[in-house]
């Protein structure tokens, strides 16, 4: 398979991997052929990048860090929670967050289990899975990616479930801001991104009255938009008053934030991500988590076009364990041209080669 742009893929084109709405249903089969129709509706929808069929890349997999069915289940879990949090009265709303707390607790601990048995590093999580609200996803997105992250960092299982409980849970605050600023896809005012910043007081003034749910988890929808150099909010606090799971929902949020795929703009690939939080590192991001984080994603994912400094380019098949920024591609032109045999270049033993630029085109 092959992650091309959606706006580059022609009609009749095989779709590699089936994609899904948030409640499971299917929205389009893999093998089938891709009309215009789809594929308009996909770019309405915001999708930037889909996985196709390719002749040339029929044996390139891409493992997810957890089961489409799970992460399914737990994006349905998350939206279901939310929403009857949202659509209740503020005297039913704290029972709701304690037994939300339940069911995520739960979910966190099912999550922890599959990535335990999951070797490959994160790949792009916003490829097979179509949700109606962008908070729904991006929960378990950044439960993912924070866990990742913990478990590099070499954190014990208790702390993973109470991060991965937090990281769930970080932006239920945002069930409280009016639909029409949460929503909204042109650029915010002054007074609507002051409307925007309350979900952080709102979320931690509910978790952290819940019984069932650690205080050190309440502070993870507190503080994940809190930055090293007091930049941040609702309190601007710096570095040393940070809590730990705070610096790491801070990288995870912003990873997932910017390379998912939202209708009003294009997602990064994971390399533009990781940019953005290298960019960042010591002044708004613990530099030592993003060195860490990077070890956790698929920087360059298998089935991406990347072009190279001798004039080659070719497919991502493989990740270096340990040396994610060098992969194993399949060459599939010299110079513009297509080979006649495509052949495998290990870039983690050709250091005189670099990775000048990523084709998504078709």
């Amino acid at each position: 398979m092959r992650l091309v742009a959606t706006k580059s893929i022609k009609p009749g084109t095989e779709l590699a991997k089936t994609i899904y709405s948030d409640n499971g249903q299917v929205l389009i089969q893999r093998d089938i052929q891709l009309t215009q129709r789809m594929l308009n509706r996909l770019m309405e929808l915001g999708i930037t990048y889909l996985y196709i069929k390719d002749v040339h890349t029929e044996d390139v997999m891409v493992e997810p860090p957890i089961s489409d069915e799970l992460r399914m289940e737990a994006v349905k879990t998350v939206k279901n929670s939310f929403t009857d949090i949202q659509n209740n009265d503020y005297m039913k709303r704290s029972f709701l967050v304690e037994q939300a707390g339940e069911k995520m607790a739960d979910m966190v601990s099912h999550i922890m289990s599959e990535m335990k048995g999951r070797k490959e590093v994160i790949s792009i999580l916003s490829d097979v899975l179509i949700s109606d609200d962008y908070v729904f996803s991006h929960s378990v997105n950044v439960t993912i990616y924070s866990l990742a992250l913990a478990n590099e960092m070499g954190m014990p299982s208790k702390r993973m479930e109470e991060i991965g409980l937090g990281a769930m849970l970080h932006d239920v605050g945002k069930m409280f801001i009016p639909d029409e600023v949460l929503q909204k896809t042109g650029k915010l005012t002054d007074e609507e991104f002051k409307i925007i910043q309350k979900h952080t007081d709102e979320g931690f003034n509910y978790l952290r009255k819940a019984n069932n749910i650690p205080l050190l988890a309440a502070h993870c929808a507190y503080q994940h938009h809190e930055r090293l150099n007091g930049t941040g909010y609702p309190r601007g606090i710096t570095e040393k008053d940070m809590h730990p799971y705070a610096k790491i929902l801070g990288v995870a949020d912003v990873f997932d934030a910017v390379t998912s795929d939202r209708v009003y703009r294009d997602a990064m690939l994971p390399h533009e991500g990781l940019e953005i939080l290298y960019a960042g590192a010591g002044e708004l991001f613990d530099k030592n988590l993003v060195e860490a984080f990077k070890k956790t994603i698929a920087i360059y994912p298998q089935g991406l076009t990347l072009q190279l400094s001798d004039g080659r380019s070719g497919v991502v098949i493989k990740q270096n364990p340990h040396l994610y920024e060098r992969p194993i591609i399949r060459i599939l032109k010299e110079n513009n041209q297509p080979v006649r045999e495509p052949y495998e270049l290990d870039l983690s033993e050709q250091f005189d080669i670099v990775i000048t630029s990523c084709n998504t085109d078709l």
